[in-house]
């Protein structure tokens, strides 16, 4: 699985089309995120997969973040 042409071929498919094709495969998965509080806009996309022993690790990305405003929040200064 970690052949440089495979792990390419992953790179910024969106996330359900690569979970799908793994399908049967052991993945964690995780989605990367911002330091701020924030919602992710447009695709999440697989931005590394890895092979790590029997099970491969997938990190996912949104093509955006919008960040979330702090105001009104519970225990957040304005």
């Amino acid at each position: 699985m970690n052949c440089p042409e495979t792990v390419r071929s992953f790179a910024l498919l969106p996330a359900v089309e690569a979970l799908a094709a793994l399908r049967g495969r052991d993945v964690r998965f995780s989605v990367l995120r911002p330091p701020y509080a924030a919602l992710g806009v447009g695709a999440l996309r697989v931005l590394r997969i890895a092979e790590r022993e029997a099970t491969l690790e997938m990190v996912a990305g949104y093509d955006g973040y919008e960040r979330l405003a702090r105001e009104g929040r519970p225990g957040h200064a304005p």
